[in-house]
């Protein structure tokens, strides 16, 4: 089985410093996307690494 998508673009996450890649829900906002979940968004980079 080949995988079709090997390329897609990749961001670090500020909040949890994790990568993560482009998904099509952002494909008309991928410049202004930070965070890699709605999780990480609320908690932001506050100093606090664990999620509550």
């Amino acid at each position: 089985m080949v995988h079709r998508k090997p390329f897609l673009p990749q961001k670090i996450c500020p909040s949890c410093q994790r990568p993560f890649n482009w998904r099509k829900k952002w494909q008309r906002d991928w410049e202004h996307v930070v965070y890699c979940s709605e999780r990480c968004r609320r908690s932001k980079s506050d100093g606090s690494a664990s999620h509550p």
